[in-house]
């Protein structure tokens, strides 16, 4: 019945007529769903179809509701009693002055004012109206409304605001015994204060009102967020005084509610809602304030003592349990830390700031200018940041590297799934410790220590407790000077180390261990620079392997894996005091150290020891160690492949496909990190894989395509497979049935083409063949069947039409004719993923036309059905573009349609117009239908937050050692020295010489020194004294060459190359 009724429901609001049914049956139904459904109609009909309405007809509608809304309005107990049905009723009021006014509603808002003078109830939902105004045309307006009708209505807003602003101030000067209404007049300000006219907050009895009824209980909430409003709003120095006044004022009268020593989270715990909401209000406002009017503060004793006092209290708020109230704090803590340490930095590297201000100021003396200014700021927030530092060491976040977890029943259990909110908070406290680390290290150190030694003896244990400490301390990684760091880390490491020995318990011991895997593993730096701490951190890790506690394991194979990546040239090196490289001794024991792990934790083992032998130079020892490190798995593939020679059934069996799939997934691992190295293990299995290829084709598939995708400088490599793959692959995919086809076939050789590039081209029209059409026909029939199979077919079209797009013409007509429709298929798809591919597949072959360019002068339309001669394509474009949009929008005339096609076709080579230009004919079309538009501004979305990466990659320690890209650190040969001097003796004689100094001193164009790190590329420094040499360049013989440097240098060979590669230049000795 019920599922039947919404049918009926449904029909009857999609009837076009059904709106004309509204007012009669809100003037006789007593049911309010029924009024509510037929208001639903009407809010349709007015968003939808307004201007497509006769004028009668819109200003009858317009009259009825506002009839009924003063009428329901006009005595206390209709208001109650009808208080749902009128706030739907005002929704839909300001619905129409979305469209009427003020182009034919002219005098709304003194009708309005009007009519709210003439009684209390109707001056409330007056007030309730007008707050629903400013809301839809200041907050809810983007991709609603088009940006000239939204600067129309925000413009007579501002032209007719006085008419409100003396509403507002009557009421609440009046001291109205109605309760409600003074609380409706509040929250309304609170919704225009962000815009209004700056003159009626500061240059009338607004202010002052506001302050004197903040102690009013009932008004104190909605009072506290117009005054944070308030806060917001920036004028310059303009009204300064007036802010530093109304603080002031605020201070004194919060003590008398909030007295300072309360503790607040136990406040707000045992509070009840309204205080818990004045907390979070408080909270805002604070932050609102300071944001925007902080250094006025800081300009007067008296001022800087209420400035602390607020600090205070928002640390305070800082610890209540509650995230929203947190992410408000933290969200100001990590500006103001920011803002500091900019400043801090532009003092210690002046000339960069005075060249981005332009100032033609003397250095020494904007310096001492600056750092002054800088250091009595310093002075002035250190006692709060000091207790901000412990704060966030508190409270740090979970990192995602950490899977161990306290569960609700309070035992420590692997993680199932991640928190992304948590994770973005964990974002924010590492940036915000990582600028207060860089304002005080010896504060952050000291503070951090004292912390870890409570844990030590007791006084302070809990897991919550050295759970965020460690979170803590990890995230700091990178912030501190080399030789702090290392001090900090031996401690740390120490201390954790001998708490896991001293402490007791299963669960106290894996949370413990959980820490000692995600400190080391935040600080790949400090192992390379120790190795027997790398190697105790290990074996360490090697231990833990053995621990089935859940999680421990997973944590400690994911840490080991990390510590690789960024150590692992120190693993196939002979450390001092080893007869051997660390590589080989853990090949001996490898069969004791997986013994207890699971499959899936033993491929991340593989994959990790795969990342050790890549980092081996020698051809010879690195085939070796491959071969020590598949020594297992191949004996077993080659005991598998006998049997199943000697019995097909053999491979049916279910625990020997179980074992030959483990068998391809530990292969897999090791080609993700061995790459174009893993070439003379995948040639031993190749044919064997082909001939077990039907009991396990995806896992097979996997493998082939991990090892092309990863041996990226040797495309060769994969290409020798191909012709071996044909049958067995592309044959079988093509006889089997749909539901047996592998989508992992397209996706290979959608990666073999995009690796091999043009090289395939001979082999398109055999992989066409085998897998499009039935391909086709399996994903045409609808639009969900095979999903797997649509992407990945539409990826393997748009490698052919960018690297092969020639072999597209050796198709007949008629299969050049399917792919054409294939892509006109694909970006009509529902699935975004699938029409965008469709969209950027139709685009490369677009651009292989060039229609626009006059390269296709064959005509686009059909000359036989299209009487019409056309000048050329760009003209049938335009045209045929006219005639579809105005066939798909019947909602819009031909002139607005033309308009637009127009617009597009000038404003295609300016990328921001034509968006711009895209937003308000999708704007304009919403006329007629209603979809989400949030989509229309996800471009800019994702340039700030590539912004936002760019701002992180120049502050120091920002991005953590461990999450530096693998090219950043390990996967470049350290140089045995720290630092190399390139002089000139002669144009043709060049002295390279290793110095003892501690780090690598980069030069800019303009000879300015920069500190950049221990590690160069010696590649790119042979080019620049090549170019030097080239371009005639002299210097004498004590000078430093100057050339443009970006970024940090790497060596990636021993400094003994240089002989070899360029004896003929350059001579290599030491000083």
């Amino acid at each position: 019945m019920r599922t039947a009724a919404d049918q009926i429901l449904r029909e009857l609001q999609n009837n076009p007529d059904m709106w004309l049914q509204v007012v009669h049956i809100l003037q006789n139904s007593q049911s309010l769903n029924t009024k509510f459904f037929a208001l639903q109609v009407l809010e349709g009909v007015i968003k939808y179809r307004w201007n497509a309405l006769p004028a009668e007809q819109r200003d009858g509608i317009k009259n009825y509701i506002s009839d009924v809304i003063v009428q329901l309005s006009m005595n206390e107990a209709s208001l109650r009693r009808e208080r749902l049905y009128v706030n739907k009723l005002n929704i839909i009021l300001v619905q129409v002055l979305k469209h009427e006014w003020p182009a034919r509603w002219k005098s709304f808002i003194p009708d309005l004012v009007q009519a709210a003078k003439s009684s209390e109830t109707i001056c409330e939902n007056c007030m309730v109206i007008l707050k629903l105004l400013s809301e839809e045309v200041f907050d809810f307006s983007r991709g609603e409304m088009t940006q000239q009708k939204i600067k129309d209505l925000k413009h007579s807003l501002n032209s007719e605001f006085q008419l409100i602003h003396e509403l507002c101030l009557y009421v609440l000067s009046s001291a109205s015994q109605r309760t409600e209404l003074v609380r409706a007049t509040l929250a309304t300000l609170h919704a225009f204060l962000s815009w209004i006219p700056v003159g009626y907050i500061f240059e009338s009895p607004l202010l002052e009102i506001l302050l004197n009824i903040f102690p009013v209980l009932s008004y104190r909430n909605l009072t506290l967020q117009c005054l944070t409003e308030v806060a917001s709003l920036q004028f310059g120095d303009l009204y300064d005084m007036q802010y530093c006044k109304m603080y002031n004022i605020f201070m004194v009268q919060l003590q008398t509610i909030l007295p300072p020593g309360t503790n607040i989270p136990e406040a707000y715990a045992n509070g009840s809602g309204e205080v818990q909401a004045f907390i979070q209000n408080l909270a805002l406002f604070f932050t609102a304030f300071f944001k925007s009017h902080i250094r006025v503060l800081e300009s007067t004793l008296e001022n800087r003592n209420a400035l602390l006092m607020g600090l205070e209290y928002l640390i305070g708020i800082s610890y209540v349990d509650d995230t929203e109230v947190f992410k408000v704090c933290l969200d100001y803590w990590n500006s103001l830390v920011l803002e500091l340490f900019e400043a801090q930095h532009s003092v210690i590297n002046p000339v960069n700031t005075v060249s981005m201000m332009g100032l033609q100021v003397p250095l020494s003396q904007m310096v001492d200018g600056l750092g002054s200014r800088v250091s009595q700021r310093r002075q002035l927030y250190s006692g709060p940041f000091s207790k901000l530092r412990m704060l966030m060491i508190c409270r740090m976040a979970k990192p995602e590297e950490v899977l161990i977890v306290e569960d609700e029943n309070g035992n420590i259990v692997r993680e199932t799934m991640k928190d992304n909110d948590v994770l973005v908070q964990y974002k924010i406290m590492r940036e915000t410790l990582i600028y207060l680390a860089h304002l005080d290290h010896e504060d952050t150190e000291q503070q951090m220590l004292t912390k870890l030694s409570k844990q030590l003896n007791g006084e302070d244990w809990s897991w919550n407790n050295l759970n965020t400490l460690c979170w803590a301390i990890g995230s700091i990684s990178g912030s501190m000077a080399d030789e702090q760091e290392n001090r900090f880390l031996v401690m740390v490491i120490r201390d954790l180390l001998n708490l896991c020995e001293i402490t007791k318990g299963k669960d106290n011991k894996a949370v413990i261990a959980s820490n000692i895997m995600y400190v080391v593993g935040q600080y790949p730096k400090f192992l390379r620079a120790h190795w027997k701490f790398l190697k105790t951190v290990v074996n360490k890790l090697f231990e833990f392997m053995h621990e089935t506690h859940p999680g421990v394991q997973d944590m400690a194979c994911d840490t080991f894996l990390k510590i690789v990546q960024k150590c692992k040239r120190k693993f196939v090196q002979i450390q001092l005091g080893e007869n051997e490289p660390f590589v080989s001794e853990l090949l001996s024991g490898l069969p004791t150290t997986v013994a207890d792990l699971e499959p899936h934790q033993i491929h991340t083992f593989y994959e990790s020891v795969g990342h050790m032998i890549q980092a081996e130079c020698d051809e010879v020892k690195r085939d070796e160690y491959l071969q020590r490190l598949m020594e297992l798995p191949n004996k077993k593939w080659v005991e598998i492949i006998g049997q199943a020679r000697q019995s097909v059934d053999f491979l049916k069996d279910q625990d020997v496909i179980r074992t030959v799939l483990n068998i391809l997934q530990t292969n897999t691992s090791v080609a993700t990190s061995l790459g174009a190295y893993f070439f003379t293990q995948i040639k031993l299995i190749f044919l064997d894989m082909l001939n077990v290829y039907s009991s396990v084709k995806r896992e097979t598939l996997k493998l082939i395509e991990t090892f092309i995708e990863k041996s990226e400088d040797k495309p060769e490599l994969g290409k020798q497979f191909v012709q071996a793959m044909m049958d067995p692959v592309l044959g079988d995919y093509a006889r089997n049935l749909p539901d047996a086809r592998e989508s992992e076939v397209l996706s290979l050789f959608a990666t073999i083409i995009n690796k091999c590039k043009a090289t395939m081209m001979d082999d398109v029209p055999r992989i066409f063949e085998a897998v499009f059409e039935c391909t086709l026909e399996m994903i045409t029939k609808n639009f969900e069947d095979y999903p797997e199979h649509r992407l990945k077919f539409f990826s393997l079209l748009r490698a052919i039409a960018t690297h092969c797009f020639r072999a597209l013409f050796s198709l007949s007509s008629q299969q050049l004719k399917l792919v054409m429709d294939s892509i006109n298929w694909a970006f009509r798809h529902t699935e975004r993923n699938i029409a965008e591919t469709g969209l950027n597949l139709l685009l490369e072959v677009l651009k292989n036309f060039q229609v626009d360019s006059g390269a296709l002068t064959e005509p686009l339309w059909d000359v036989s059905t299209v009487p019409l001669a056309y000048p050329n394509n760009t003209v049938f474009v335009r045209d045929y573009t006219i005639k579809l949009l105005g066939t798909s929008f019947p909602n819009m005339t031909t002139a607005e349609v033309t308009q637009f096609v127009n617009g597009l076709f000038d404003s295609r080579n300016n990328l921001p117009t034509f968006k711009n230009h895209i937003r308000d004919f999708l704007v304009q079309s919403k006329e007629f239908s209603a979809q989400d538009n949030k989509d229309l501004y996800a471009e800019e979305a994702a340039a700030q937050r590539e912004r936002e990466r760019q701002r992180m990659l120049t502050i120091p320690g920002l991005i953590a050692p461990s999450e530096l890209q693998d090219e950043m650190v390990d996967s470049y040969i350290e140089a045995p020295f720290e630092c190399v001097w390139a002089r000139f003796g002669c144009l043709k004689c060049w002295k390279v010489l290793e110095c003892g100094f501690k780090n690598l001193f980069c030069f800019d164009f303009q000879g300015n020194a920069k500190v950049c790190g221990s590690l160069m590329r010696l590649d790119y420094l042979y080019a620049v004294l090549a170019q030097a040499v080239e371009s005639g360049n002299h210097v004498d013989e004590d000078d430093i060459i100057v050339t443009r440097v970006r970024g940090l240098f790497f060596f990636t060979e021993d400094l003994s190359a240089v002989t070899q590669e360029s004896s003929r230049d350059i001579h290599h000795r030491r000083p």
